[in-house]
């Protein structure tokens, strides 16, 4: 599902990298076309391009003349690693700047995180069984 509030080239590339993180588009393995996207999305094919478009610049994809594209070896790693990076900045660093207003210590928060992390783990556990 497309979202109103962000440009729809930028919603296309982060589905096929989704897809690429979850194993759905293995490295080394096509993805489908530009004209598959928009039809499935129901959008101009152009737009699908350009989403595509910016993930065969970041080194994400790459074209076979004439075949297609494909993602290319490594985009898993790349696109894990940058998302490590975005979580760091958007979760942790606020995390700690809140932690040090509060004068809680870091080893403090790690404790934190911990419990709830176990807490977590056996609710997960229940709701299976």
């Amino acid at each position: 599902m497309m979202d109103d509030s962000r440009p729809i080239f930028i919603q296309v590339a982060e589905q096929v990298e989704e897809r690429i993180i979850d194993g759905t588009y293995p490295e080394e393995t096509q993805v489908p076309s530009t004209n598959e996207f928009a039809a499935f999305l129901r959008i101009n094919p152009a737009t699908a391009g350009k989403g595509l478009n910016l993930l065969v610049e970041s080194g994400i994809l790459y074209k076979k003349r004439g075949i297609g594209m494909f993602v290319s070896r490594g985009a898993r790693g790349q696109l894990v690693d940058e998302r490590r990076q975005a979580f760091e900045r958007q979760y942790v660093h606020p995390l700690l700047a809140e932690a040090a207003r509060l004068g809680i210590a870091p080893e403090a928060v790690v404790g934190m995180i911990t419990t709830a992390a176990a807490s977590a783990a056996t609710a997960t556990k229940e709701v299976r069984a």
